[in-house]
């Protein structure tokens, strides 16, 4: 499986100088060639280099692969669009491959400047140290808040696959983020507190329109996607590790269409195009498959109206958010509970294809 780790460059002034310039020179270039490839068309990245190569080297003093480096940039950029010329900016993330990036070891890198390469100390989030053999491919080098980071990609091989006795139910919801068919529920209402806090304040510093209440905004945001991020990895870590430790597969259902099926207040279904679902229904995709655990998809459709028990469905079986009872056999059950362990259910009998296509 190829996952990204984004990992912090440990510079001294010195060598963050050095970083810094050689990355606004790089994107320096990039409006160069940009300019180049609008004004006449030309937007290969052959053909750039046929014309501007030698130019580009030695107007911005950039080494060969440095050069190659940045047409590719501007080439990439103009197959997405081509209505308007491109401005780089100053301090966007630039691309380093083996020739111009190497690994001494799982805590240092070498990597080259205009002044030259220097060696410089890595650190790594939640994820295992590296092996120079599992990265593959270029490194992009970004530039955040005053610190360089890379992010890097690496081949991480998956665990050996597990043969699951029964199937752990997943509903993802609103005021609960998520719900285990064991009736296990993470609570949405803080992720709603902190969502509300947030958009007040930036509402009063977009009104304001000022340099500092800009940078203050752009600020409040990163940390925002942060705790998103990280009640997501929470979430989806507890998940997998309960899977595993039941020797179950996962089921989780379909969440195309979320904003169209929802039927909550608008308060409500506001919050859905705030809150990442796709990224916690990704990272339980990723964390399992690195357990060996089998993810089965399930069709979404009617788990919130149908009877867990006796398989009765009717709209008017959910009488609130929170609440289910059957009109049938009269079952009563949290509504998430009850949507988990149909999603469960119904994942159930797809396992031995789920598993025989695994195979």
């Amino acid at each position: 499986m190829l996952l990204t780790v984004k990992s912090k460059l440990i510079t001294n002034q010195e060598q963050h100088d050095k970083l810094l310039k050689t990355m606004e020179k790089i994107n320096e270039a990039c409006d160069f060639i940009s300019e180049f490839a609008y004004k006449n068309w030309i937007f290969g990245k052959i053909g750039i280099q046929k014309h501007l190569y030698y130019e580009i080297r030695e107007k911005f003093g950039l080494s060969a692969q440095m050069a190659v480096r940045a047409i590719g940039k501007v080439a990439e950029s103009y197959k997405v669009n081509k209505d308007t010329v491109h401005v780089f900016d100053p301090h966007g993330a630039i691309v380093y491959d083996q020739r111009i990036l190497s690994y001494k070891s799982a805590d240092e890198i070498s990597i080259l400047t205009l002044d030259g390469r220097i060696e410089v100390g890595i650190q790594y989030g939640e994820y295992r140290k590296l092996e120079a053999n599992r990265v593959k491919g270029q490194a992009d080098l970004i530039y955040k808040n005053g610190i360089f980071y890379l992010m890097i990609v690496v081949d991480l091989p998956d665990a050996e696959p597990i043969l699951p006795g029964d199937v752990l139910g997943v509903d993802l919801g609103i005021v609960n983020l998520a719900t285990t068919s064991d009736g296990k529920s993470y609570s949405g209402e803080k992720c709603t507190k902190i969502r509300q806090k947030y958009a007040k304040v930036k509402a009063v510093l977009q009104s304001v329109g000022t340099y500092s209440a800009k940078k203050r905004l752009k600020k409040i945001s990163g940390r925002e996607r942060r705790f998103k991020k990280d009640t997501n990895h929470c979430i989806s870590k507890e998940i997998v590790q309960t899977a595993k430790d039941t020797n179950r597969a996962i089921a989780l259902e379909d969440l195309s269409g979320i904003r169209e099926r929802v039927t909550v207040s608008k308060a409500v279904r506001e919050s859905i195009g705030k809150w990442t679902f796709l990224e916690l229904r990704n990272f339980i995709e990723y964390k399992a498959k690195l357990s060996g655990i089998p993810v089965v998809p399930v069709d979404p459709r009617n788990t919130s109206r149908e009877c867990s028990v006796c398989g009765y469905t009717d709209k008017k079986n959910r009488k609130n958010q929170a609440s289910f009872a059957c009109l049938e056999c009269g079952h009563t059950e949290n509504a998430d509970s009850n949507a988990a362990k149909n999603i469960a259910s119904r994942a159930a009998v797809n396992l031995p294809i789920v598993l025989c296509l695994g195979n």
